[in-house]
């Protein structure tokens, strides 16, 4: 769905006339580059990865799926703005990461969760990775989710690439390879803006790059390029999700969901939100083909500078 279809083509025109050398793609991670769902089972998000008992607990679990319960409806509360929800965002990153700490997870574990997790990134996926690498232009990946787990699912699926920066959520490990604490400030769905400002903004690789592809599944990603210097155009794909087969009807990020909740997660109630917000949105898609064929169309100018 487009809400202006001529000014997206006009974007894209505008974006091939200046080539691969001027543009940088801007992402979220989770239920963006990651599938939301596959066969219609949930697909864990890096922090439910986490969710395996080789690294948490039977009550570490129960804790973080009262806190889903509690706080994910307010995130996708499309009554509510980014402002009033900011402080619960703060809270329930803020609760998660002290269970976690708690757990003491051990560093050389979190390949094998990884690898044993059903985590899949979007059909598609090598060509959009391989695809920007071999162009030349940048991909900066913005998540509230945790770092160190977003680069394995990168690492294992072979397009961690040398152009790929990571924005994120990183855990801090002592000398004996335990979790201790996360580093620096805390990312999470509403306040991108303040880490696109500060520290993407500080990447010289982005830099003479005007030209942004922007890929989220939250109203709160719209603000991962407010980073970038002189933007001159900047198109925004919206993914939105929310929708699983009946058999997952009451799991969202690989928890289940008590019944009282269940009917928040409507696409039809946010489509208006996500149609006025993004350039163009995409229900129900799992796979990577429109920004494959955005960029597909914008890199063949020739120009690979």
């Amino acid at each position: 769905m487009m809400r202006d279809r001529r000014r997206v083509e006009e974007t894209i025109r505008a974006m091939r006339r200046a080539g691969a050398g001027r543009l940088q793609v801007i992402s979220d991670f989770d239920m963006t580059l990651s599938r939301f769902a596959h066969n219609g089972r949930r697909v864990p998000t890096t922090h439910n990865i986490l969710d395996n008992r080789l690294l948490i607990d039977e009550e570490c679990t129960i804790k973080m799926k009262e806190l889903l319960n509690t706080y994910y409806p307010i995130e996708i509360d499309a009554s509510r703005s980014a402002k009033e929800k900011l402080p619960h965002m703060v809270e329930w990153w803020t609760k998660v990461h002290e269970l976690l700490i708690e757990q003491r997870i051990r560093k050389d574990m979190l390949a094998r969760a990884v690898k044993e997790s059903r985590t899949m990134l979007r059909d598609g996926y090598k060509a959009f990775f391989d695809g920007l690498y071999e162009s030349r232009v940048p991909l900066l990946i913005f998540s509230a989710g945790v770092g160190d787990v977003l680069e394995e699912v990168i690492r294992q699926n072979h397009v961690f690439h040398a152009n790929v920066h990571v924005i994120s959520n990183y855990m801090d490990f002592d000398h004996t390879g335990v979790l201790r604490a996360f580093k620096g400030q805390l990312i999470h769905t509403f306040n991108k803006r303040e880490g696109a400002v500060t520290q993407a903004a500080a990447l010289s690789q982005l830099q003479g790059r005007p030209n942004v592809l922007l890929l989220g599944d939250s109203l709160g990603d719209l603000t991962m390029a407010d980073g970038v210097s002189d933007p001159r155009h900047v198109l925004t794909v919206g993914f939105l999700n929310d929708q699983v087969g009946e058999s997952d009807s009451r799991s969202v990020r690989g928890l289940r969901l008590c019944p009282e909740v269940c009917s928040v997660f409507q696409v039809e109630e946010r489509k208006e939100s996500y149609v006025n917000a993004f350039d163009v949105v995409l229900v129900r898609d799992e796979t990577m083909d429109v920004p494959n064929a955005i960029l597909r169309n914008v890199i063949s100018s020739g120009d690979r500078k």
